[in-house]
């Protein structure tokens, strides 16, 4: 943490939900070298994620209540606003919705759920305190750190819009990618992700990309553990990095960015 906030529309943490919290704990340690510590939440299973020194995420064993009300294993970013209740009516008022009404954490903040208008979930958050989260950066020495956050929509003019109306995101710049169309970058300051459609067969959803030190090695772990690489590691344009996506032995899919 530094002394400087995050802004509203930064994304401050990632969590992940899980149905086997010790399973993902074990693959997920080995491949981005995460340490665990116990969050102290009375009553509920919900471990830290750490990145050498700095919290990025948490770890949530899914209950067998939630688990029947329909939660699924799934990774979820939260992004910073100035007024959760605020945000929460503006995003239902646009086309949103409202997946989990706003609750205070105590020692952490006040957060909610949201659905966009194609219903892909996110949270949103004001933490307490003046710190400032690096869960995402753009800092290639960040092993263990989200590194990109992809938006894979339908409709990418109307996502844009969206998430600018209410996070302050603007188009940067684009890339073409042939038959799948533009794969267009966001930026809250500096690039912190882009929005692509997705194909035909594909739900919309966010996909979060955390940096390993060695993407090769890392595939290797992946398969080994019990995932299944979905795009084995391809170098990313004008850069000297690589990227991979792939699930967890849960099938919570996921990707990676890391050099050789």
């Amino acid at each position: 943490m530094t002394n400087k906030a995050n802004r509203h529309g930064d994304f401050i943490w990632y969590e992940l939900m899980s149905a086997d919290a010790d399973r993902a704990q074990a693959f997920y340690g080995e491949l981005t070298g995460w340490r665990f510590s116990d969050s102290g939440q009375p009553g509920r299973d919900y471990r830290i994620v750490n990145a050498g020194e700095e919290p990025v995420g948490g770890l949530l064993q899914l209950t067998r209540e939630q688990r029947e009300c329909g939660a699924q294993p799934n990774w979820m970013g939260y992004i910073c606003v100035d007024d959760v209740e605020t945000s929460l009516a503006a995003i239902s008022a646009d086309g949103g919705s409202t997946i989990m009404p706003a609750m205070e954490i105590p020692g952490a903040g006040t957060l909610a759920m949201a659905g966009d208008p194609q219903g892909i979930p996110f949270y949103i958050m004001r933490p307490v305190g003046e710190g400032r989260s690096r869960a995402f950066t753009g800092d290639t020495s960040a092993i263990g750190h989200c590194a990109w956050n992809q938006l894979m929509t339908t409709d990418q003019a109307a996502a844009l819009a969206f998430y600018g109306r209410h996070f302050g995101w603007h188009k940067s710049g684009e890339t073409d990618m042939a038959e799948m169309g533009s794969y267009e970058l966001l930026n809250h300051g500096t690039d912190i992700g882009a929005v692509m459609t997705g194909p035909p067969d594909a739900a919309p959803n966010w996909l979060y990309f955390f940096r390993v030190a060695d993407i090769d090695a890392a595939a290797s772990s992946i398969t080994r553990r019990g995932g299944t690489l979905l795009m084995p590691p391809a170098q990313i344009p004008q850069s000297e990095e690589y990227c991979l996506t792939a699930v967890d032995p849960e099938g919570t899919a996921f990707g990676l960015v890391g050099g050789k």
